[in-house]
């Protein structure tokens, strides 16, 4: 591994580097060098890391790091949940911190690593936000002939639906991604992973309405043709933003929570099929989960409404 920068070299021979917090700054933010210069870790996973390191040297005062305990580590997690921090903001806390320590043992600063005995945080899953079927039939049937971009707006919402697409997919969904005829269309997911996704005939009817009725009017309104699908009205793509109040606006008018979003449609999409029969691994493959534990979270869902309904009607329960 190659050497430190000189500014943690100066603070390994002043002595014990935790005696000030200056000292736990400085080493923190060679620590965010390091995820960043050897890890080769995403900018937004190091500045999640970064505000979970500036949280930890808030509560560590006058601690000293190679005094640090795994039972002081512990008080340090029960008061994140004492803050309210959400299960999963408190498992990467952990896993920070682990990563941390292991930094500290490669420098030399710390000998032993008692964040190795730190308990994992237990991922709660949360239970997504999914509409009811009736929910869904009443969303989709809000855009009205009186709405000025109606054609549009309903083939948005079909297809976040059909497809369990995430906003950014379709918002980036290109004309020549599109395979009606075949029932399918091609989706770019995080990464640039591409996958083939079926899509049903009200999707595809109302992509056919849209693209028949209204996206030439839109696409002749930009000074260079368009690639994407669904088009402003000034003919420029549609981005995420835009979806989303798209979404707001339609869920209000159908007398729907006001908490959905885009993404409540791609929960309800893979708990609907889930209820009615389909493989997890086809579900995994239709949502680009690359790991099946993410796509199991709708199973939880799915068990959680048949509680729901055992306890509402079984005599015994």
């Amino acid at each position: 591994m190659a050497k430190r920068t000189t500014k943690l070299q100066q603070l390994q021979k002043t002595g014990p580097p935790a005696r000030s917090g200056r000292a736990t700054v400085l080493i923190c933010d060679e620590f965010l060098d390091y995820l960043r210069g050897e890890c080769h870790l995403a900018a937004n996973t190091i500045a999640a890391y970064g505000r979970d390191m500036k949280r930890f040297v808030a509560w560590l005062g006058k601690r000293q790091l190679s005094k640090l305990k795994v039972n002081q580590l512990s008080d340090y997690v029960s008061t994140l949940h004492s803050e309210g921090l959400a299960p999963a903001s408190i498992a990467r806390n952990i896993v920070a911190i682990r990563t941390f320590f292991k930094f500290l043992q490669l420098e030399g600063i710390v000998r032993e690593n008692p964040a190795e005995l730190l308990a994992t945080q237990k991922m709660w899953q949360r239970v997504p936000g999914v509409l009811s079927p009736g929910e869904i039939e009443a969303f989709l049937q809000a855009p009205k002939k009186s709405d000025s971009y109606w054609q549009r707006d309903k083939a948005m919402l079909e297809v976040l639906y059909a497809t369990g697409c995430r906003a950014t997919e379709v918002c980036t969904l290109r004309v020549r991604d599109l395979s009606l005829a075949q029932r399918h269309l091609r989706c770019e997911g995080k990464g640039g992973k591409q996958r083939m996704v079926p899509i049903g005939s009200r999707a595809i009817e109302s992509i056919e309405q849209y693209c028949d009725q209204l996206r030439g009017k839109l696409a002749s309104r930009s000074p260079h043709p368009p690639e994407e699908l669904f088009l402003s009205r000034s003919g420029r793509p549609m981005d995420r933003i835009q979806l989303w109040r798209l979404v707001k606006q339609y869920a209000a008018r159908a007398g729907i929570d006001s908490n959905i979003s885009p993404h409540s449609l791609r929960h309800s999409f893979a708990t609907h099929l889930l209820a009615g029969g389909a493989d997890l691994r086809l579900v995994q493959e239709m949502l680009g989960h690359a790991s099946i534990q993410t796509t199991q979270i709708y199973t939880h869902v799915e068990h959680s409404r048949l509680k729901k309904i055992h306890q509402q009607f079984h005599p015994r329960a």
